[in-house]
């Protein structure tokens, strides 16, 4: 039961909260950095090792897990020298892992069940398996459509709805053993180079509650509900 944790990333979208902190020590909550609930749910779980792949302000996340013996969680790290993108880091050490894992960004809020993400990928023997949610967009004009300089459609302000990435994989080593060690590889040529191939991945559709922490607004956001998520996202005892 193996979790990989991407945090390596330097958090630009988020500045200023991102100046001093990387992204994943943020706090939530005034209590809690979300890699803190992250790994509180991990071993919520039943997940006993995790490794960290750490970069920009790599030793603050060092520093603040340790050995991750606080969450009951054997946790070692990776450094990035340079960036790497997603992929990229694992295969460096990818010889740590077992045959399934999950991987997953640090800036993660959700109450997504990883055993069960992870059970799924096991047992539809794909070479990768993405959880994914539906987002909803309101697009703030009419839309239209056109032929020959007519239009032959039109919506007022519709809402779109389309299914988006959450950050969160279950992944095999079979899958990443053929690729090259120490270039960028991103989450992007790995899907679409199973695609090319035929070797289609799979997908986890998820329902429940899930905030990507990338921009300032959803950082306030988070902050802003927390109080009222606590118990969801919290395992059982911490939530108190």
């Amino acid at each position: 039961m193996h979790a990989v944790i991407l945090a390596g990333g330097r958090g630009v979208r988020l500045r200023p909260y991102t100046t001093a902190l990387p992204k994943p020590l943020v706090p939530i909550g005034e209590e809690y950095a979300i890699l803190d609930i992250i790994l509180q749910q991990l071993r919520s779980y039943g997940f006993d090792q995790a490794t960290l792949a750490i970069g920009h302000l790599g030793s603050l996340i060092q520093a603040f897990v340790g050995d991750g013996s606080k969450w009951g969680i054997r946790v070692d790290y990776a450094e990035e020298e340079t960036p790497l993108s997603t992929i990229g880091p694992i295969l460096n050490f990818l010889d740590r892992l077992p045959e399934d894992f999950l991987v997953m960004n640090g800036d993660v809020l959700t109450d997504l069940d990883y055993l069960a993400l992870l059970e799924h990928h096991r047992q539809a023997k794909a070479p990768l398996t993405v959880a994914t949610y539906q987002r909803q967009v309101k697009i703030d004009f009419g839309t239209l459509e056109t032929s020959d300089g007519r239009i032959t459609s039109f919506v007022e302000k519709p809402t779109l709805a389309y299914g988006v990435s959450m950050g969160v994989y279950a992944m095999s080593r079979k899958t990443l053993a053929p690729y090259p060690r120490n270039v960028p590889f991103g989450l992007d040529d790995l899907v679409l180079d199973l695609l090319a191939r035929g070797d289609l991945p799979c997908s986890y559709d998820f329902g429940g509650y899930w905030l990507d922490i990338g921009r300032p607004d959803d950082y306030d956001e988070a902050n802003a509900s927390f109080e009222k998520l606590r118990s969801v996202l919290l395992p059982s005892g911490e939530a108190q």
